[in-house]
């Protein structure tokens, strides 16, 4: 064995991180879906789960979807203005564990002033600032290619800017495309 499998073998790598919007790959919106001609399904909060105060939207989130993020091998972060609520109302409906939270800086003149002449999303900057070069996968419904353009020229490590369509949330289609693109690690 080589020194640098057993390198490897002691301190694998870091999984990938996969930043999660909650509006739109969660929640679907905006209708009319392809997926939900007649309305979007709705489903009951888990057992034992008070829906009091709960953002009624929520109840559009497929359950079943926790656990095939769980199983993507990542290392899930929120990544959306829900913040610590995503923990406290999204998580568990998901069946999930409380997940770290992105938190959004400020911005300056100088970001808004980029983003009003580049199109970039106010989030990217912050994402990639928190990847800190490691692999990740963005799951959101704004994604454009001028994120991907810049995240192209800033990012060391591999990315996947994966854009959702917010009309149908997250589909079978949009895990296969992340399952192809993690296959590699």
């Amino acid at each position: 064995m080589t020194a640098e499998r057993r390198s490897r073998r002691r301190n694998p790598p870091p999984l990938p991180l996969l930043f999660l919007d909650v509006d739109g790959p969660l929640i679907p919106f905006g209708g009319p879906s392809t997926r939900h001609p007649e309305g979007y399904p709705t489903y009951l909060p888990p057992a034992g789960r008070p829906d009091e105060g709960m953002d009624p939207l929520l109840a559009r989130v497929d359950p079943g979807l926790g656990p095939r993020l769980a199983a993507t091998g990542c290392e899930l972060v929120w990544a959306t203005t829900w913040m610590d609520d995503a923990n406290a109302y999204v998580a568990p409906w998901l069946g999930l564990p409380e997940l770290p939270v992105v938190f959004w800086p400020d911005e300056t003149d100088e970001d808004m002033a980029e983003r009003a002449r580049t199109g970039l999303h106010w989030k990217t900057r912050p994402l990639v600032a928190r990847a800190a070069g490691r692999p990740f996968v963005w799951v959101d419904d704004e994604i454009t290619g001028a994120d991907r353009d810049w995240v192209a020229a800033h990012h060391s490590g591999r990315a996947l800017l994966h854009r959702v369509d917010p009309r149908d949330g997250l589909t079978d289609a949009d895990f296969e495309a992340l399952a192809e693109w993690l296959d590699g690690f």
